[in-house]
């Protein structure tokens, strides 16, 4: 079994795309007008998806935490990725960067179980 798709909710979807593709690296497979944008993610759907008016925001400081692979040698073009896009790193392991997006979601890159390059 593996994840199908992620779906994140947002009031700015402009925004969040720009985040997952330019900092994060995902590539648009699907767009569909200004509701939602289907991102790939190794093979998983990472669906953003304009948020109604009567949603809750994302819990602030919260845990919770989405994490993508990265491999070994990619730890350094990723840093400097987020450095470019303006992403505070909020912490890091051996292998693993956490973050958060536009929305307050926690996000991490990681390499584990193989140290960076």
């Amino acid at each position: 079994m593996r994840i199908h798709h992620l779906a994140f909710r947002t009031s700015d979807l402009a925004k969040l795309e720009r985040f997952y593709t330019e900092a994060i690296g995902l590539a648009v497979l699907r767009r569909d007008d200004d509701r939602s944008v289907w991102l790939d993610a190794g093979g998983s759907l990472v669906m953003l998806e304009r948020r109604e008016d009567a949603e809750p925001a994302i819990a602030p400081a919260s845990k919770e935490l989405v994490c993508f692979a990265i491999a070994p040698d990619a730890h350094a073009a990723t840093l400097a990725r987020l450095a470019a896009a303006g992403v505070a790193i909020e912490a890091r392991t051996a292998y693993t960067l956490y973050f958060r997006d536009p929305d307050g979601r926690r996000v991490g890159v990681s390499s584990f179980p193989d140290a960076p390059a």
